[in-house]
C-alpha cells in the first residue's frame, strides 16, 4: 500500500521534472517509470522514509544523466544515414555460408571457446551471465569469446577455400541459377 500511496502522492511532480529534463513526453514517461521501478527494489534501503521524494527527485536526475551520457556515447543513427559508413559485405561470403557449416566450424573449436560463443550468441546471455554459468572472471569471457570469434573465423574461411578448391564441387549460391557457358 506504502508504494501505491508514494506513487499517486510523487507521480506528476516526478513526471514535470522529467518533461522539463528531457524534452520529451515518451522519455518523460520512461524516466519516471525507471525512477518508480528503483523505488520498488531499492526504496527499502532510505532508513528516513520522509526523504523519500528526495530520494525520488534524485534518482530520477541520476537516470536522466545516465541516458544523455549513453546518448552521446551510443548517438542513435538511422540506418540509412549510416549506410555509407558500413562494411561492404561480401556477396560470395553471404551466397555460400549456411547455417550447418558455421556450427560444424564452431563443434570444431576447443570447449574452452566453444561454450562462451555457444551461451553468448545461440543462447543470447549476457557476459554477466556466461561468467557465472562458466564460473570464470568477467574478463576471461571477454577474451575467450574474442579469441573464440578470431578461431571460428579461421575455421570457416578454411572451409570456404577448400570449398573453392578444384579437388571439390562448386557450391552454387542458391539466390543465383547456374548460367550456361557461352562460347563464340
Amino acid at each position: 500500500m506504502e508504494f501505491e500511496h508514494l506513487v499517486q502522492e510523487h507521480y506528476q511532480g516526478l513526471y514535470r521534472f522529467a518533461l522539463s529534463l528531457a524534452q520529451r513526453e515518451a522519455d518523460a514517461a520512461d524516466l519516471t517509470q525507471q525512477t518508480f521501478l528503483r523505488w520498488a527494489t531499492r526504496g527499502f534501503q532510505l532508513r528516513d522514509r520522509s526523504k523519500a521524494k528526495t530520494w525520488l527527485f534524485t534518482t530520477l536526475y541520476r537516470e536522466f544523466l545516465t541516458g544523455s551520457r549513453r546518448a552521446v556515447r551510443f548517438p542513435h543513427v538511422e540506418l540509412s544515414d549510416a549506410e555509407p559508413e558500413l562494411p561492404a559485405v561480401q556477396d560470395r561470403t553471404m551466397e555460400e555460408m549456411d547455417g550447418q557449416s558455421a556450427l560444424d566450424a564452431l563443434g570444431q573449436l576447443d570447449e574452452t571457446y566453444r561454450a562462451p560463443l555457444t551461451l553468448f550468441y545461440l543462447q543470447q546471455h549476457s557476459y554477466q551471465e556466461i561468467a557465472e554459468i562458466l564460473n570464470v572472471p568477467i574478463g576471461t569471457v571477454m577474451s575467450r569469446l574474442s579469441r573464440g570469434k578470431a578461431q571460428l573465423r579461421q575455421k570457416l574461411t578454411s572451409v570456404r577455400e577448400d570449398t573453392d578448391s578444384p579437388a571439390s564441387p562448386k557450391v552454387i549460391p542458391f539466390a543465383e541459377p547456374p548460367r550456361a557457358n557461352r562460347h563464340g
